[in-house]
C-alpha cells in the first residue's frame, strides 16, 4: 500500500504532471533543455501551481514521503539540474497516453471530494489546450516544428492541424476530441472544462507571441 502511494504520488501530481507541462510548453517556446525551463518565470510558476495548488490537496501522503518536501526536491533540485540533460521533446513523446493519469486522476479527485471544486483548477484546463496548441507543429513564433512521436498524432492532428495563427477556434469542432476519456481521464464537457480548453486554445493562437502572453496572464493570476 504504501509503495502504490508513493507511485501515485509520483505520477499523478508531483513529478510526472510536473514534467508533461514542461514538455508541452517547452517544445512550443523552443527550449532543448528541461532544465533550461526553469529558469523561466512563467514555465516555473505554471509548474508551482499546478504542482502546489492543484495536485498536492489531492494527494495521500504515503507517510514515508512528505508529498509537499518531494515536490520541492522536484522542482528546486532535480528539474533544474543541468546535469540532467533532459529534452522537452522526449518527454512530449506519447503524451496522449499520459494525461489521464497525470491529470484525469486530480480531476476525478476533485469530483469526489465535498471541500474541492472542479472549477478551481485554471492550469490543469491550460495544459490541455497548451497540447493541443502543441499538436499544430507550429511553435509561437509561427514556425513549424516536428512533434515527437505519438500513437494518437493522426487522430488528432485532423482536428487542429489546419488552425492557423489568428484563426477562429471551433470548439464543436473539437469536441471528439475534448469528450475522449481514453485521453484525458474524464469527458471534459462532462466535468465543465471544455469551454475554457477552448478559451485558452483561442488566447494561444491569436498571433505570434500569443502562448507567451496567455502564460503571462494565468499563471500568475
Amino acid at each position: 500500500e504504501t509503495v502504490d502511494k508513493v507511485e501515485k504520488m509520483k505520477v499523478c501530481t508531483c513529478l510526472n504532471p510536473l514534467h508533461t507541462c514542461l514538455a508541452v510548453f517547452g517544445c512550443i517556446l523552443g527550449y532543448q533543455k528541461i532544465s533550461d525551463e526553469m529558469n523561466d518565470p512563467e514555465l516555473k510558476k505554471m509548474v508551482e501551481v499546478v504542482g502546489y495548488k492543484e495536485g498536492l490537496p489531492v494527494v495521500v501522503n504515503p507517510g514515508i514521503l512528505d508529498p509537499k518536501e518531494f515536490i520541492d526536491t522536484v522542482l528546486n533540485v532535480r528539474v533544474p539540474n543541468p546535469f540532467m540533460p533532459d529534452t522537452p521533446q522526449r518527454i512530449a513523446t506519447d503524451t496522449s497516453q499520459k494525461m489521464a493519469i497525470r491529470f484525469g486522476e486530480t480531476i476525478k479527485a476533485y469530483q469526489a471530494s465535498d471541500e474541492l471544486d472542479v472549477n478551481d483548477l485554471k492550469l490543469i484546463p491550460l495544459v490541455f489546450a497548451g497540447w493541443l496548441r502543441y499538436m499544430m507543429a507550429i511553435n509561437d513564433n509561427g514556425e513549424v516544428f516536428e512533434l515527437s512521436p505519438d500513437p494518437l498524432t493522426d487522430t488528432v492532428r485532423p482536428f487542429v492541424e489546419n488552425l492557423k495563427l489568428g484563426d477562429t477556434v471551433d470548439g464543436e469542432a473539437l469536441r471528439p476530441i475534448l469528450e475522449n476519456t481514453k485521453i484525458f481521464g474524464v469527458n471534459l464537457y462532462e466535468v465543465g472544462m471544455a469551454d475554457t480548453v477552448v478559451g485558452y486554445l483561442q488566447e494561444m493562437i491569436a498571433e505570434p507571441g500569443a502562448v507567451r502572453a496567455t502564460l503571462k496572464k494565468y499563471v500568475y493570476a
